[in-house]
């Protein structure tokens, strides 16, 4: 019964030092009030007494920031969820439009929107992250500051909002996963970095977490090189491959991948790379696998499908998850084009009917798959139609036309002069030896 008179008597003390600018004495006051009202299970009076000492007039910043850091310290302590809410609301108030308690903002939000997520409003708990730019916190750690934006893409990416997922994304910069996790504290201006609280995971398991979202995102629009780099950078990471049962799974994603992108110089690149990793001798089949795509041969994709049928359909079960729907129809696509380019490295002219029949497809398929790799500019072909032949040949201008002329006759008259010379030393051998 004695809770408000002690609290009044509390603050005509907090008035005096307050308008004495006495920082220390001003911060015990207030949190002592904030204790009292936590102390008498008085959650009311704490959200009441919160919101009159921030109004105050003149208030302190450190003692605002005492503050709201003490009555954080009792979310955990809350008699029921509602009671946490409401109090999380009353801090996320005080603290709005207050640079020196932005940090204590971000978390308070971030609680809220996990409890809003545990409700099942995952659009809520989204846009409430929104809010926050923690990109511009200069006095954040940078592994929370990583954790927060990662947090807001996994909620953007399961409300299906790609677009913002990827906007978010580009905030964090790749590069920060090399350097040392160990982060010093620094000064920015007048902030001192803070240290980053116990439950924020290292840099290290941040880096996996980025490339496992990414890997959400890139699964949606099937773009199967990025998803490839992704497992790429996870697996390069030192404790992924001390572990056989993390590198194992990362290794056989990348190949797979590696064969379902569409073929360019990257891809190109990255095969050639991924076949010159020593781990592949522990998966044989994978290496034959990436060599069936480098060697330039026809495949034929009953036997291929037949060969790697169960590996295929093991990945399921594995760490990382299945493959993407569309994964089984594009990896046919994938060994149609690998044996169309062979083709076109053998060949400057063909039928339409004899390339089908190489393929083993009908002539209808064939004609389209060579049409689209032609406008994705993955082959250089003309098609003529009515005849059915189709030429690989490059399609020149005048001046490289006319450019090639002037070499062919420079080698031509370099080989007349060779010939000439060498005519007329044999020549002259049989004159001398027909006048000894």
């Amino acid at each position: 019964g004695k809770l408000n008179a002690a609290i009044e008597s509390l603050l005509n003390l907090e008035k005096g030092m307050r308008l004495a600018a006495d920082v220390p004495g001003t911060r015990k006051v207030v949190v002592a009030i904030v204790e009292l009202c936590f102390e008498t299970n008085s959650w009311k009076t704490l959200n009441d007494q919160i919101m009159l000492l921030s109004k105050r007039r003149g208030q302190l910043k450190q003692a605002v920031t005492s503050m709201v850091q003490q009555a954080m310290q009792y979310l955990d302590k809350a008699p029921d969820q509602e009671t946490e809410v409401e109090l999380i609301k009353t801090l996320n108030l005080v603290c709005a439009g207050k640079i020196y308690v932005e940090i204590e903002r971000a978390r308070l939000i971030r609680r809220l929107a996990t409890i809003k997520e545990g409700q099942g409003l995952i659009a809520e708990a989204a846009e409430l992250m929104q809010e926050v730019a923690v990109e511009t916190f200069g006095a954040m750690a940078k592994t929370e500051k990583i954790a927060f934006i990662l947090e807001q893409i996994r909620l953007c990416l399961a409300k299906h909002d790609y677009m913002r997922a990827q906007i978010l994304s580009r905030k964090i910069n790749p590069r920060v996963f090399v350097a040392d996790s160990k982060e010093k504290k620094k000064k920015e201006g007048d902030n001192i970095v803070e240290e980053a609280p116990a439950d924020v995971p290292s840099l290290l398991q941040l880096k996996r977490m980025y490339y496992e979202l990414m890997i959400t995102f890139y699964s949606h629009s099937n773009d199967y090189l990025e998803i490839c780099r992704c497992y790429q950078n996870i697996y390069d990471t030192p404790s992924v491959k001390e572990n056989p049962s993390d590198w194992m799974p990362a290794l056989r994603k990348i190949c797979w991948y590696l064969v379902l992108s569409p073929h360019d110089s990257m891809q190109s690149s990255l095969l050639h790379a991924t076949l010159e990793d020593k781990k592949l001798t522990d998966l044989p089949q994978f290496r034959s696998l990436l060599e069936s795509f480098v060697t330039m041969e026809v495949v034929s994709w009953d036997q291929f499908w037949t060969t790697y049928k169960s590996e295929f359909e093991l990945e399921a079960t594995l760490p990382g998850g299945k493959l993407v729907d569309k994964a089984l129809e594009d990896l046919r696509r994938r060994v149609i084009e690998h044996n169309i380019l062979v083709v076109s490295k053998y060949y400057a002219r063909i039928t339409l009917t004899r390339l089908s029949q190489l393929l083993c497809l009908p002539l209808e398929e064939t004609e389209t798959c060579l049409s689209e790799m032609v406008v994705s500019k993955a082959l250089v072909a003309k098609v003529d139609r009515p005849a059915g032949i189709i030429s690989f040949q490059m399609n020149r201008e005048g001046n490289d036309v006319l450019n090639s002329w002037a070499i062919n006759i420079e080698k031509l008259l370099d080989s007349v002069e060779k010939s000439c010379h060498k005519i007329h030393k044999e020549t002259m051998v049989h004159k001398v030896s027909l006048k000894a």
